[in-house]
């Protein structure tokens, strides 16, 4: 059984910073997904065990830095200058393969609350 365990959400005011942290049992393509009240979960940010990233949404990128260690089997996401419009529950998410990571990931982890305040 594939786990994923999150750390790192919290409450941040606006242009403020936080690192989401994910350890998983293996190694795998993994990214971050978010989901926001009230609307959809959406594709933040991936990476390849290769080490190749992408982003989701152009209001992401620059901001926010998708990086791994594979020593430990862990992904990070880098959120810098926070705004409110980011404030939503954050999913890290693995895969076997490139394509189901950014459409249906193979496992989930809890989600941790991020929260920006204006």
């Amino acid at each position: 059984q594939v786990q994923l365990v999150e750390s790192g959400g919290g409450l941040v005011q606006a242009g403020g910073s936080l690192r989401l942290s994910c350890a998983a049992s293996g190694r795998y393509d993994m990214g971050w997904f978010r989901q926001a009240p009230g609307k959809e979960r959406e594709f933040v940010a991936g990476i390849w065990r290769s080490g190749g990233r992408t982003y989701g949404s152009e209001f992401v990128e620059g901001r926010f830095t998708i990086s791994r260690d594979n020593a430990k089997n862990t992904v990070y996401l880098q959120m810098n200058s926070l705004k409110p419009e980011d404030t939503a529950v954050y999913y890290c998410a693995a895969a076997t393969t490139i394509v189901r990571l950014t459409t249906e990931p193979d496992y989930w982890g809890q989600g941790t609350q991020v929260t920006v305040s204006s």
